[in-house]
């Protein structure tokens, strides 16, 4: 299933709906102002929090957490010793690693799982200017922890970006 998103989710403090590709609410992405850390809330259409995304504070290498019922679900971190810049590691906590490759900049970059594709990212499939899709590609997979990732990823490479510059 395809997800629309828009770039602007990404400012702390804004709300965002993330729509199905025929247009249905699915997601909304909620930037939570006024806290000491990064912090998004992404909630399913009726206002209940699905998963919560956090920027770790006291992390040697640049660090944000998922978490489902205030529990960790995920930790999402560059990959250390990788020739691909555009290379991060999504450690789940009950050991699972997902890698997601790509040009993260240009919102062109896959998700995926013992090189089985979950989630592709592209803006190729919108040509709604600053949108791009998640195509969540497993019918079994978990769309709002894909959606996270991927927003947990954009959130620390425009991060590092901004740093080099």
């Amino acid at each position: 299933m395809k997800y629309l998103v828009r770039d602007k989710i990404f400012a702390i403090g804004d709300d965002y709906w993330i729509e199905t590709e025929d247009g249905r609410q699915a997601f909304l992405a909620d930037g939570k102002a006024l806290r000491l850390r990064d912090t998004l809330e992404l909630k399913d259409p009726s206002g209940r929090v699905l998963i919560t995304l956090r920027k770790k504070m006291f992390a040697l290498r640049d660090t944000m957490t998922i978490e489902r019922d205030d529990q960790a679900l995920a930790t999402v971190r560059r990959k250390r010793l990788s020739l691909l810049r555009n290379h991060y590691r999504v450690q789940l906590v009950e050991g699972t690693e997902l890698d997601v490759t790509g040009k993260i900049l240009d919102r062109e970059f896959t998700v995926e799982y013992e090189g089985e594709l979950l989630a592709h990212v592209s803006r190729k499939w919108f040509r709604i200017h600053e949108t791009y899709a998640v195509n969540v590609v497993r019918e079994d997979a978990d769309a709002a922890l894909m959606i996270a990732v991927v927003i947990c990823v954009i959130r620390m490479d425009e991060r590092d970006h901004d740093h080099d510059d």
